[in-house]
């Protein structure tokens, strides 16, 4: 059989019959949620405001050493005063919780305050100073607390706003002096590496004082110097060597003398060659020393040998002694520069020594220089960084840094925060018509009865020939009356009922009439 429409006395006539599979459901289900509404407890709940302020110093003068979100340090502050030591302490402080101590560990009802504590962040809009881009940011947050209790729910939310705020205050403060005592230990630690720098770079220019790049000039002038002098030394030399042949040359013409008078031409000699050099040399000069033992060895001969003339007195040869004299100035002349020959050689090696180590001595140098210094321009960044810290510690000691102010401290809650009684009650009644229709609708599809002689003739194909009418007694009509008398009681009941419990869950009637006349007057 196809599905027809259904008419609406068919409708009505499902009602009339289901009635009771439609009220009674509805009224269990609206029952129970009253029973849940009225048995579930009041939950009260204190809310305290704290605006999170901006320093009162400009940051271009002064810049605070506490630069985390304040997201991140709610968070970090939240995580702390939630901790387990301090709630266990308010909680047996106030007493709380005292009907879950018997039933519920210690642990357990930490959680449970742990989760009455809500922390709530208020963000808005607003624009970056430096690139004008607006982004999100924290200017104030929230603390409440909830419990069944509306003055020891005052009483918590107080205090733990106290603790945040302390919290806050403990925390900048103690970062601030952490940093500037982190800075002030590094700047000595880089202060006594700068030290150790500096001596050492003092005992490298000790070590090699004659070797440093500065000198480098120095040091080439000298030695051209020194090869200009040796360079003058040797044509000395050679000038000498060519008068040392001609002396030598003439010498050789002249006749030799006796030994004796040999020796006095010697004695001469050594005396002439002694004046000569006392006008150049000081007496400790070598050859000065020289020449003066070989006179006196001469004199000591001369002695011996029982001449008593003086030694000033004239030679059988004077052109001999001359040539003689002459030959042995020039010889010491000779070897004197002969001397300052290899002297000069010697500086020439030296400043040449001197000279050649001067690069690597540079390299070493430049490298102990670089980071003598690095580590100097570290202790300098280190140095403003620690004068800049102590300034933000004294910022962060006397407040004038970011801060935490309560604007709106927690207030007792004159009503409760939840159940949402109201709420629960019009879930009820949606509930409950959703299940006296579902109850109803079931049994009616379930209820394979016919009660419409038109169905009757689709289902049989036989035609109605005529139907029997419904015959009601004197008992009939006096069930139905008390019927009616039982649902108007019913539904007075009702009545009462929700007017009593709008009065005192939601509103009382007296205000809410108030309120009702004030808006229709």
């Amino acid at each position: 059989m196809e599905p027809r429409a259904m008419a609406m006395n068919e409708m009505l006539g499902i009602i009339k019959r289901r009635k009771w599979s439609l009220i009674l459901p509805m009224l269990i289900v609206f029952t129970v949620a009253g029973i849940v509404a009225f048995v579930m407890p009041s939950i009260y709940k204190s809310t305290a405001t704290i605006l999170i302020e901006e320093q009162d110093i400009p940051a271009d003068f002064v810049m605070a050493t506490v630069t985390s979100f304040a997201e991140q340090r709610l968070q970090s502050i939240h995580q702390r005063v939630v901790s387990y030591s301090r709630l266990l302490d308010i909680i047996n402080r106030f007493n709380l919780y005292p009907d879950l101590k018997g039933r519920w560990t210690t642990e357990e009802i930490v959680e449970k305050m742990r989760e009455d504590i809500l922390l709530e962040p208020i963000s808005t809009e607003v624009a970056d100073r430096r690139t004008g881009r607006p982004f999100t940011a924290t200017i104030a947050f929230t603390l409440s607390y909830q419990g069944k209790s509306p003055s020891t729910v005052q009483q918590i939310a107080n205090v733990i706003t106290s603790l945040f705020l302390e919290e806050n205050l403990r925390v900048r403060e103690k970062h601030a002096a952490e940093t500037s005592g982190f800075i002030e230990k590094e700047m000595e630690r880089v202060k006594t590496e700068l030290s150790e720098l500096e001596a050492g770079m003092a005992a490298f220019k000790t070590a090699h004082m004659n070797e440093l790049p500065e000198l480098l000039q120095v040091n080439m002038q000298s030695l051209n110097n020194i090869k200009s002098s040796i360079q003058s030394l040797n044509e000395q030399l050679r000038s000498l060597k060519e008068r040392e042949g001609y002396l030598q040359s003439q010498l050789a013409s002249i006749p030799a003398e006796s030994a004796e008078g040999g020796d006095k031409a010697r004695l001469a000699e050594l005396k002439v060659q002694l004046v000569h050099l006392q006008t150049r040399f000081s007496d400790q000069y070598p050859d000065v020393i020289k020449t003066k033992a070989e006179i006196a060895e001469l004199e000591k001969r001369v002695g011996q040998t029982g001449n008593s003339g003086s030694f000033d007195d004239p030679l059988d040869n004077p052109a001999y002694i001359t040539l003689a004299a002459q030959l042995s100035s020039t010889r010491a002349e000779i070897d004197s520069v002969k001397r300052q020959i290899r002297e000069a050689n010697q500086e020439s090696d030296m400043y040449q020594r001197r000279i050649t180590r001067t690069p690597k001595v540079e390299e070493e140098y430049k490298a102990i220089l670089v980071e003598r210094d690095n580590t100097q321009a570290k202790y300098n960044d280190l140095m403003q960084k620690h004068m800049e810290a102590r300034v933000a510690q004294g910022l962060e000691k006397d407040q004038k840094g970011e801060r935490f102010t309560l604007i709106e401290p927690a207030r007792f809650p004159e009503t409760p925060d939840k159940p949402n009684r109201l709420a629960i009650a019009l879930v009820g009644i949606v509930l409950g018509i959703g299940a006296g229709l579902g109850w109803a609708s079931l049994r009616e599809f379930t209820d394979h009865s016919i009660r419409d002689s038109e169905i009757l003739t689709l289902e049989t194909s036989f035609p109605l020939l005529g139907g029997i009418p419904i015959i009601q007694t004197a008992e009939d009509l006096e069930r139905k009356k008390r019927k009616r008398i039982k649902i108007l009681i019913t539904l007075i009941l009702c009545i009462v009922g929700g007017l009593m419990a709008f009065h005192f869950w939601v509103m009382d009637l007296n205000v809410f009439w108030a309120r009702l006349m004030r808006k229709m007057g």
